[in-house]
C-alpha cells in the first residue's frame, strides 16, 4: 500500500490512475492529493473520490511520496520551475508526458529519482498498456511502487532504455488510434452492405473482441491464425488479396514510423519552450 501520492494535473489520465489505485486499495483517499487549476474540476474530484485537492502545484509536490506528472506537454515549461526545490530526495517523480524526456525533467526540477512512462487510452477502464523506465536513482522499493501504479491501469512492461519510450509511444500509446480507425472503417463497410449502423457496430466490435481473445488464448502467431481461416479461393482469401493489393501492411508500417518520428521530435522540443500546439500520445 502506498503511503501517499500526489498528481500534478487532474485530467482524465490522472483520474484513471486515482480510480484504479482506490479500487485496489493501494492508497487511502485521504492520502491522495491533486493539484488542478480549475475550481469545478477540483470539486468534482473531491466529491467523487474523497481526496485532497489544491490549486498549488508546489503544495501538491510536497505532499506525496510519489508525485505523478499528468499535465499537457505544452505547459511543462511553466510547471517545472514550480516543482524545483519542492521535491525531496526520497520522493519519486513519475511522468506520463508524451515526449517528456528524463533529462528535461531532471534539469527542470533538479530531481533525479524519475520514472518515465507511456500509458494509453484503455488505461481509463483498467485495460491499458504502460511501458516505463527509470533512472539509476530509483530504489527497488520505488520501482515496485511505480509498478503498482501502472498495474492499476492494466498491463505494464519495464524497459531498461529510455529509447523504447518513443517506440512505445508509436505502438501502444498511439495504437488505440489505429484500432479505432480500423473499427470505424469496418463498421462503415458493414453499413454499405446493408446493416443498420447499430447492427454494424455490434457485429464489428464483437468480432474484433473475439478475435483478440482467441489470439491471446491460443498464443499462436497471427499469421498462423489467419491461415486457419483462409480457405483456398474463399472469401477470406479474396479479402486478403484486396488488402495486400492496397498495401495495408505498408500503410500501417508507415503510420507507426511517422508516429515514432513525431515522438522523437517532441522529445527534442517538449520542455524547451519550442512546442507551438497541443499534442496527444
Amino acid at each position: 500500500m502506498l503511503d501517499s501520492i500526489s498528481f500534478i494535473g487532474g485530467g482524465v489520465m490522472a483520474e484513471a490512475i486515482i480510480q484504479g489505485l482506490l479500487d485496489k486499495n493501494f492508497v487511502a483517499p485521504e492520502n491522495v492529493t491533486v493539484s488542478e487549476p480549475r475550481d469545478k474540476r477540483r470539486v468534482e474530484l473531491t466529491t467523487r473520490y474523497g481526496i485532497q485537492t489544491t490549486a498549488d502545484n508546489r503544495a501538491a509536490a510536497r505532499a506525496g511520496a510519489l508525485v505523478v506528472l499528468c499535465i499537457k506537454p505544452q505547459v511543462l515549461t511553466r510547471v517545472l520551475p514550480e516543482l524545483k526545490g519542492n521535491l525531496r530526495d526520497e520522493q519519486l517523480l513519475i511522468s506520463i508526458l508524451a515526449g517528456g524526456r528524463i533529462a528535461t525533467l531532471a534539469g527542470g526540477t533538479g530531481h533525479n529519482a524519475i520514472v518515465r512512462a507511456m500509458p494509453n487510452t484503455p488505461a481509463q477502464i483498467g485495460a491499458g498498456m504502460t511501458v516505463w523506465t527509470v533512472t539509476s536513482n530509483v530504489s527497488e522499493k520505488q520501482r515496485e511502487q511505480a509498478r503498482a501504479v501502472f498495474q492499476a491501469l492494466g498491463k505494464e512492461m519495464f524497459v531498461d532504455d529510455e529509447k523504447f519510450l518513443d517506440m512505445a509511444t508509436a505502438v501502444s500509446g498511439t495504437g488505440p488510434t489505429y484500432t479505432f480507425l480500423v473499427l470505424e472503417a469496418l463498421i462503415d463497410a458493414a453499413v454499405h452492405l446493408g446493416f443498420s449502423r447499430d447492427q454494424a457496430h455490434d457485429i464489428v466490435l464483437e468480432t474484433m473482441r473475439g478475435s483478440i481473445l482467441y489470439a491471446e488464448k491460443t498464443g499462436k502467431h497471427p499469421a498462423e491464425l489467419r491461415n486457419q481461416v483462409t480457405s483456398p479461393g474463399g472469401t477470406s482469401a479474396e479479402a486478403i488479396y484486396q488488402m495486400e493489393k492496397g498495401s495495408l501492411r505498408t500503410v500501417l508500417s508507415k503510420a507507426v514510423w511517422a508516429a515514432y518520428q513525431k515522438s522523437v521530435l517532441l522529445g527534442e522540443t517538449v520542455g524547451k519552450g519550442d512546442l507551438k500546439k497541443p499534442v496527444d500520445a
